[in-house]
């Protein structure tokens, strides 16, 4: 299963013009992201609002990621303060998959912004975050935090972003996106030794893990005939026929 770090702004002293801070709101829009991202799969590793960009960009450069996905607001010219609206999502010219998952998430998100045709993905060389990490990197910039249109939208919707940008998530990775629910127990049921665990719901994808009959995992979500389950630090898919739910 893929896994993302998660780069929340660190800015604390970019203010939104209708109180608090990018960092603040950001970090806000990561937790509610978590819950889509562990519904459906998607393990993560997360900064920290006393990091900074540059030792974000350290932290996930020294792990094996999949994505890097960075979530900021931007901020209009000093001469049109307040003036301009629109959501850009950077990633690096070079990078197919960056751009790939750029264009996703802005697609994705025209489908929620007041305005859609102010939202568009865009090849950039000038920010850290996008031309540093070794992961495909997209740097979401939701919005201008100076305009109280969109610092409002940016607040008033946090669950509604959060979904959407799990969703892309989800569709970049070829995943299904899944809602969540409570967690429940399960025991593998199996007659000839064990059951393998996989990296996507399909009988072709890779084996991640193996449980083996009468083991204990947790089952996270369900997907058709497949239940996403926890295994020994593994998270996949196993097929839901031969696993009991206690």
């Amino acid at each position: 299963m893929p896994i993302i770090y998660l780069s929340p702004s660190t800015q604390e002293n970019n203010m939104y013009v209708n109180g608090g801070s990018e960092e603040e709101w950001m970090n806000r829009l990561a937790d509610a992201m978590v819950p889509y991202l562990n519904a459906s799969g998607i393990q993560y590793v997360r900064n920290t609002p006393d990091m900074t960009a540059v030792s974000s960009i350290r932290a996930s450069n020294a792990g094996n990621y999949d994505l890097h996905l960075a979530l900021h607001s931007n901020a209009s010219a000093p001469s049109n303060y307040g003036g301009t609206r629109g959501i850009i999502v950077f990633y690096y010219p070079g990078s197919s998959n960056g751009k790939r998952a750029a264009e996703i998430v802005a697609t994705n998100l025209k489908d929620i912004y007041p305005l859609p045709d102010r939202v568009r993905a865009e090849a950039t060389t000038s920010i850290g975050e996008v031309r540093q990490p070794r992961a495909p990197s997209v740097f979401i910039e939701l919005g201008y935090h100076d305009n109280p249109d969109d610092a409002t939208w940016i607040k008033s919707n946090l669950d509604a972003i959060a979904r959407n940008i799990v969703l892309s998530l989800t569709e970049y990775f070829g995943i299904p996106f899944l809602t969540p629910v409570p967690p429940r127990q399960g025991i593998v049921d199996v007659s000839w030794g064990y059951l393998n665990i996989r990296a996507r719901p399909n009988t072709s994808a890779p084996i991640i893990a193996r449980a083996y009959d009468g083991a204990r995992l947790t089952v996270i979500n369900q997907w058709q005939g497949w239940y996403l389950v926890s295994f020994d630090g593994a998270v996949g898919y196993a097929s839901s026929d031969f696993i009991t739910l206690v």
